[in-house]
């Protein structure tokens, strides 16, 4: 990601970035960043968000040890939505599932 782009932040200062698994292109998850863990996922290489609930930054896997190894960083023609291509390491979702999203709406 080019660090001249001025990203669009929310008036709470966040963004949605969608992870994908780089291999697949299944959507694993989606978490919100901020300035912050976004430049941290950057020098890091593993993703970071912001938790709203907790008002903290967790990084995907600190706990879990199920981390996500930046690919790519893409975002989108408006600027206020990011694409993260990763390599998952085990399951995403806080469930045990692959993604967050193995529920079917009817």
């Amino acid at each position: 990601m080019n660090k001249n782009v001025k990203i669009s932040y929310d008036k709470k200062g966040l963004i949605p970035a969608v992870i994908q698994d780089y291999k697949t292109s299944e959507v694993l998850m989606v978490a919100f960043m901020n300035k912050a863990s976004l430049s941290k996922t950057i020098k890091d290489g593993l993703t970071c968000f912001w938790s709203r609930s907790r008002q903290k930054f967790w990084t995907k896997g600190e706990t879990s040890g199920h981390f996500q190894k930046v690919k790519n960083i893409f975002y989108d023609c408006d600027k206020d939505c990011l694409l993260i291509k990763v390599k998952q390491l085990g399951p995403a979702c806080h469930t045990g599932n692959r993604s967050c999203f193995y529920r079917k709406l009817k």
